[in-house]
């Protein structure tokens, strides 16, 4: 697995949390698109077909 950034885990947390995309840019304070990207590149890099693949996978990695 790819390392991922500090920016993609703090996403990743959020995105646990259940909030999003929206959500996850206002608490970030970065645009709506930045955070699709981030959420790409998770998902890439935690081989995940969606958001809750990714949530299970980060969860039981201990990533968040």
């Amino acid at each position: 697995m790819k390392e991922l950034t500090e920016r993609e885990l703090e996403v990743l947390q959020l995105l646990t949390e259940g909030m999003n995309n929206r959500e996850i840019a206002e608490k970030t304070m970065v645009s709506i698109h930045t955070v699709k990207a981030h959420v790409c590149s998770i998902f890439h890099k935690l081989k995940a077909n969606g958001r809750v693949q990714a949530a299970v996978k980060a969860i039981k990695k201990g990533l968040v």
